[in-house]
């Protein structure tokens, strides 16, 4: 599945995990027109919730309309894939190939978050190559722009608006370029959060100071387990269907397909049995 289709499930999912999204006055449209009086409306929003001026203002003259948004948000088709037909067209095999290597690689790191977390290496591996093909490619949209945008449109204007304060929060803080490119729906990094997901689980796990989701592979991948800690993951249980852990890797995605796919790569990956 590509990022763009993975982020509403994501969104869904989070909502019901973090509770209903706020209401909020400014207005939507179910196109561009509208967008600079909106801009106008969630300045004030932005500011009444405590965001500097300096950002909202930064952060609003950056953002356009972005009709890649909307057309991935209107053409989501992999979850209708069977299992086999989503693994091949995911590339589960070159996945765990390269997830072996990676962890291989990287085995201080992933000790060090099994150690914090409880998470093992092989569902993280999994998720990251599925997510972004181990950082390669995280996609080409303007952040804020995307997230904006579906704030702006009517399909899941509270949710989305609650996205954008929290990227605006994440740009206040320091954690957030302006100029951030990612996924078509607003996703952030090596591992795809959306930013109120950032704000709930981001973790610095280079403790250089800062939440990199981008540029540091500490950071998104201690995130990551920390947001499957955060939804009931339980150290040295098993992970496939039917087991304690499987109901966390259903609170990183909604679809049947990714789950199934997700807990088999990692088994591979870790060299477990299923």
């Amino acid at each position: 599945m590509s990022a763009k289709e993975l982020c509403l499930s994501i969104a869904l999912t989070a909502a019901f995990a973090a509770g209903a999204a706020p209401a909020w006055s400014a207005s939507c449209s179910k196109n561009a027109s509208g967008f600079d009086t909106w801009k106008t409306e969630i300045r004030s929003e932005a500011l009444s919730k405590g965001i500097s001026q300096r950002t909202a203002d930064k952060v609003l003259a950056s953002v356009s309309y972005s009709k890649a948004t909307i057309r991935a948000d209107r053409g989501q088709k992999s979850f209708k894939l069977s299992l086999d037909e989503f693994m091949r067209k995911r590339g589960a095999t070159t996945i765990v190939s390269r997830g072996k290597k990676m962890k291989a690689q990287n085995a201080a790191l992933f000790a060090s978050i099994e150690k914090r977390f409880g998470v093992p290496a092989g569902p993280l591996i999994a998720i990251w190559g599925m997510e972004t093909g181990f950082g390669s490619f995280m996609g080409k949209e303007h952040t804020l722009s995307a997230v904006a945008t579906l704030s702006f449109d009517c399909r899941r204007t509270a949710y989305f608006t609650d996205q954008f304060m929290a990227a605006l929060k994440l740009v206040d803080a320091g954690n957030l370029p302006i100029n951030a490119k990612g996924a078509a729906h607003g996703e952030i990094g090596q591992t795809q959060f959306l930013p109120k997901n950032v704000l709930l689980y981001g973790i610095d796990g280079d403790g250089n100071g800062h939440i990199d989701m981008v540029g540091s592979r500490a950071d998104a991948l201690a995130s990551t387990a920390n947001f499957l800690r955060g939804h009931g993951w339980r150290p040295g249980a098993g992970y496939q269907p039917g087991e304690p852990n499987y109901a966390a890797i259903k609170g990183w995605n909604d679809a049947k397909v990714y789950q199934q796919a997700i807990a088999i790569m990692g088994a591979q990956i870790d060299g477990v049995s299923r």
